[in-house]
């Protein structure tokens, strides 16, 4: 197996800190000026732009001190956003209610999509019986999901809780930049970073 080596090895980080030495395998030391030029001009995008600049705002005026649902009313009012998407798991139908009347009471208009809107039989995408038994024939439809938000000229969509994959069609197909406020995990209460922590801890046991 080829397991070329990339940032997730390196334990240096001088890309974030550029006050020591980068490692011989460094990504950013391979990278050609060419490259670099391309996606500088890229930030020169008048949306690209604006969002990195009030996204490097509010981290620095509510550092460790504004939740992510605070951050997004705040990133929502200075994009001057006026109606927000909710793309929402059945299964967070009342986070998401939660969400809206949050939004709502700060001025927002809100839309959401359930997943289950529209929705096929997973027998018509090809899915087996046998893959079915414990959740059900009815598929989600991530896709009408974006389909609905972008007909309902969303400004910014939230996902609350899409399956692993239904939420990467679902950014694929979203018109409006979308952002992620729950990310679905039902065996650790929606907090997927806690197995990380666990792991963490288990291998420095053995290391």
């Amino acid at each position: 197996m080829n397991d070329t080596k990339s940032c997730v090895d390196c334990g240096v980080l001088n890309c974030h800190t550029r006050d020591k030495e980068y490692p011989e395998f460094c990504l950013t030391t391979e990278l050609s000026a060419e490259t670099i030029e391309k996606v500088r001009k890229l930030y020169e995008d008048e949306e690209n732009n604006r969002v990195s600049v009030i996204s490097a705002q509010i981290e620095n005026e509510f550092y460790l001190r504004y939740t992510r649902v605070e951050e997004l009313l705040e990133f929502s009012r200075r994009m001057g956003f006026k109606k927000i998407g909710i793309a929402t798991c059945v299964g967070l139908i009342e986070e998401s209610r939660i969400l809206a009347r949050i939004l709502r009471k700060n001025g927002f208009e809100v839309y959401g999509a359930v997943c289950k809107i529209g929705s096929f039989l997973k027998k018509d995408v090809g899915v087996s019986e046998e893959d079915m038994t414990r959740t059900g024939a009815v598929m989600c439809n991530p896709i009408m999901q974006a389909e609905i938000l972008n007909q309902a000229g969303t400004d910014f969509n939230v996902v609350m809780g899409l399956c692993v994959g239904h939420d990467s069609l679902f950014y694929k197909y979203s018109e409006a930049l979308v952002t992620t406020l729950v990310a679905k995990d039902r065996v650790l209460a929606h907090n997927p970073v806690g197995a990380l922590y666990q792991a963490k801890a288990y291998y420095k046991k053995l290391l």
